[in-house]
Parts: C-alpha cells; sequence; structure tokens
C-alpha cells in the first residue's frame, strides 16, 4: 500500500440476521475478523421489515456486502427485493450473495426465487454469488422435520436427499462475502455427502438419541392442511407441496462437491449431525432461513 492510503474495512449486512444461515454466517464472518451488521424485525443489531421499505436505507447505510435472504413463507416477494436491492446498488453495495434453493435454477421465471437470481445476474454495478442448498439439517432439529412423540410426519415417500447442514451452508456463504471477487458469479448447490431417506433420518437420530423414532408418511394433501390450519399461509402450503413431491418422486437433491471446494472440509454426514444433538426443550417451529 502507498504511504498515506486508507483502506475503509468492508461490512457486510446480514438479512435473516437472527435466523438458521444467518446467524451463523455473522457468527462466521466475526470468527474472521470481518465487520457483519444483522438485520431483522427483531433481535438484531437493525430493524429490517421486507413490508417496509422506510427500513431499507438505514439497513444498508455503509455496507459493500450483502447476505441477501428473501420474506420467508412468501411466494411473491421478487418486487420487494428489487427495490431493495436497486436502494443497495445506489447506496454502494458491490456484492450480494444470495440464499436460493436447490434447483431453482430450472424454474420459471416467474417464480419469485428464480426472478430474483435472474435479478441479480442482470446487475451489472455489482457481482452476486448464489447458493442452492439442499434441505436443511436442522430441520429435524429446529423446524417441521422435528420428532414428535417419536414420529417425523412428512409426505417424501421412499425418496432420498441429499441433506445439509446449515453450518455447511453458512461456510460456503461466509467464503463467498469474504472473497467476493474469487466468487463473482458463482452458483453454488450446498450439499451433505450422501443422499438419505426420511426413514434413514429417522433410524439414525433413534440410534444416537436411544429413543425410538420413525417416519409417518402422511398423506400430502392431509398434511398441506394441517400445516395451513397450523398458520402456513395457503400459497406457501403449495410451495410445501412441490417441495415434498419433489423429494417423494425421487427428484431430491443428490451430493456433490461444492462445500469440499468452497470451503476446504468435508461436508457434515447426518450421522454426524445426529450426534451432536443435545438434549433440552425443543425449538418453537420456525421456517426462517
Amino acid at each position: 500500500m502507498l504511504a498515506g492510503m486508507t483502506t475503509t474495512p468492508s461490512t457486510t449486512l446480514v438479512l435473516g440476521g437472527t435466523g438458521k444461515t444467518g446467524s451463523r454466517v455473522a457468527a462466521q464472518l466475526a470468527e474472521l475478523g470481518l465487520n457483519a451488521r444483522t438485520a431483522a424485525r427483531a433481535g438484531a443489531d437493525v430493524h429490517f421489515d421486507w413490508d417496509d421499505p422506510s427500513t431499507y436505507r438505514p439497513a444498508v447505510a455503509g455496507v459493500d456486502r450483502v447476505y441477501l435472504v428473501g420474506p420467508v413463507m412468501r411466494t411473491d416477494f421478487a418486487g420487494q427485493v428489487s427495490a431493495f436491492l436497486d436502494l443497495a446498488e445506489a447506496n454502494g453495495v458491490r456484492h450480494v450473495t444470495y440464499l436460493s434453493a436447490y434447483g431453482i435454477d430450472q424454474a420459471p421465471p416467474q417464480v419469485a426465487l428464480r426472478a430474483v437470481e435472474l435479478d441479480l445476474i442482470s446487475r451489472g454495478a455489482l457481482t452476486h454469488s448464489i447458493l442452492r442448498p439442499a434441505w436443511f439439517m436442522q430441520n429435524f432439529s429446529e423446524t417441521f422435520l422435528t420428532p414428535v412423540d417419536g414420529v417425523i410426519t412428512v409426505p417424501t415417500g421412499d425418496g432420498a436427499e441429499a441433506f445439509v447442514d446449515v453450518e455447511d451452508i453458512a461456510a460456503v456463504a461466509t467464503a463467498t462475502l469474504a472473497h467476493p471477487d474469487a466468487h463473482a458469479g458463482a452458483h453454488y448447490a450446498p450439499t451433505g455427502p450422501e443422499a438419505i431417506t426420511v426413514s434413514d433420518a429417522a433410524d439414525l437420530i433413534a440410534e444416537v438419541t436411544g429413543q425410538p423414532v420413525k417416519h409417518n408418511d402422511i398423506d400430502r394433501d392431509a398434511w398441506v392442511e394441517g400445516s395451513v390450519a397450523a398458520g402456513v399461509p395457503a400459497e406457501y402450503g403449495e410451495m410445501l407441496r412441490m417441495l415434498t413431491e419433489t423429494i417423494a418422486s425421487g427428484r431430491g437433491s443428490r451430493p456433490n462437491s461444492d462445500v469440499q471446494n468452497v470451503t476446504g472440509a468435508p461436508p457434515t454426514s447426518f450421522a454426524e449431525f445426529a450426534r451432536g444433538l443435545v438434549s433440552g426443550p425443543k425449538r418453537p417451529v420456525s421456517f426462517g432461513s
């Protein structure tokens, strides 16, 4: 560096900063000595609400990188995210890492997750990295796949999925935010090292907990109706229908080397995840990312 020159430390805005991936991304950035600003409706460094555009500008002030997590349990958010990206770009953000979903690159452009991907790809003033992870292993400990009275109820049949540890997703995201130039334009699909069925997962959880756990392959219509009755928006219930049908039909995610290639470490196996489970009160159901 030339004498007298200074550099401004980068700061990453972590949307969904109290969620499953966002909280871990913020923690991993901090471990690297990098500045992270968490944003959420409550409990974060700054208040952020997708339905309140007045919260966008304070969140992006002074940041040059964003970990982007769209509104949860919604299917109509592309316009809101686009407006946020316009503001972020105008305020000096130069890189965005976006949490999408496995296989969304094959979805029609009107699907919100894909629409946001295409929006990012089209922007020339900022770089992007897109993450399309498999189903989270933490769904079995924190959300809708948590065993209740020894039963995991979900209509996935005998279909397999390469469930991925959220810590591994966060590690990939952190790498892209710490070194955005090295990952500009990259599209990663973090997965676990093996594809297993929900019944396989139940057996592994039973093995480490010493308690019986089984998979209840419930009728899909009944499961979606129950989810909606429990508070899931009806339009998101249809998304859950599609996601579970994808696995049940044998089109679930398959293992790849993205976690290893990006982080230098192998992805966590489901057996390792299961061994890391701790006993205690169940966390409340949350579909946050």
